[in-house]
């Protein structure tokens, strides 16, 4: 068998906004002394008069990013998800969100897959944070193909929208020509009648690893990919919930405010069904290579799988 091919989520950021660049001249980057780590030095060696490096200052960045907002450009502001949504929270809340400013915010390294950066870098708070401000769109890709797209369906949207990115290489699985991606919209990517499995970000290939070995144990799992978390596709996880009754959501966030809080408040209204929520459980994360990181908090297929075995 062929190797899977993996790509960092955080590269496709920095490739997508270079193709971007060249359709779109209203197009500016932003970055905070970190074009190297985030990959927006690719759109800054096109581009050198439409990227500024506003240092390590977040929250002015955002300021500059809202201000450039308010002429006509469309500005993507980048760096560190701690930075994006921890650091610069005040701007972003108050200076983008509030006066709901067509303003992109890229935000790589989130999770614990950052790696040796530790517990000061793994920023598992994020959507929680940023879901909870009036208008923002939240955005986690799952691989190459779904960022790529969704860098661009960020710019054809009209308001401030928060895309979560990855250091670590994740496995391409949205590489077939009937992949369509659509704000709001979450992808079916497995039927089953036991269990709905809801999966974003680099969980979605766990999930879906951890749905074939059910499968050989005799359970069938659904799997959806939720690449939007706000607005969430609540038709699309409620109707799985009705058909299945159960539901395992899964994220390389906290379990409180992400994903699952998210797939919890809908289900509450429309689908009242149980619901294993797997992510980091109220923890910080800690320094260490990203696979064994994966590995220890059961991010991976086989600690999915053996989370959603035992719950069941």
């Amino acid at each position: 068998m062929s190797e899977v091919k993996k790509i960092a989520t955080r590269e496709s950021y920095g490739k997508a906004l270079a193709e971007l660049g060249a359709e779109h001249e209203d197009i500016v980057v932003l970055d905070a002394d970190l074009a190297g780590a985030t990959k927006t030095g690719i759109f800054k060696k096109a581009f050198p008069e439409r990227h500024i490096d506003c240092g390590i200052a977040e929250g002015n960045m955002m300021s500059i990013a809202a201000g450039l907002a308010t002429t006509g450009l469309v500005p993507f502001a980048s760096t560190f998800a701690m930075f994006a949504a921890g650091r610069a929270f005040e701007q972003v809340r108050n200076s983008i969100g509030y006066p709901h400013l067509n303003v992109k915010i890229g935000a790589t390294h989130a999770g614990i897959s950052v790696g040796e950066d530790g517990a000061t870098h793994q920023c598992n708070e994020d959507i929680a944070l940023m879901r909870t401000i009036p208008g923002m769109t939240v955005i986690c890709p799952s691989d190459d193909v779904e960022a790529r797209a969704a860098v661009r369906a960020a710019y054809e949207h009209e308001g401030p929208v928060y895309l979560r990115f990855g250091r670590l290489a994740v496995p391409v699985i949205n590489d077939n020509p009937d992949y369509r991606f659509e704000i709001g919209k979450g992808v079916l990517l497995r039927e089953g009648t036991d269990v709905t499995i809801v999966a974003t970000g680099l969980c979605v290939s766990s999930a879906l690893e951890a749905a074939e070995k059910l499968a050989a144990d005799g359970v069938s799992a659904e799997v959806i990919n939720i690449h939007t978390i706000k607005p969430l596709d609540t038709e699309l996880v409620a109707a799985s919930a009705k058909k299945t009754g159960k539901v395992v959501t899964v994220e390389e966030h906290s379990v409180i405010g992400g994903l699952g809080g998210a797939v919890c408040e809908a289900l509450a209204e429309c689908a009242p069904v149980p619901v294993h929520r797997i992510g980091m459980y109220d923890k910080f994360g800690e320094s260490g290579p990203a696979a064994v990181l994966l590995k220890k908090y059961k991010l991976d297929g086989d600690g999915v799988y053996t989370q959603i075995k035992e719950w069941l």
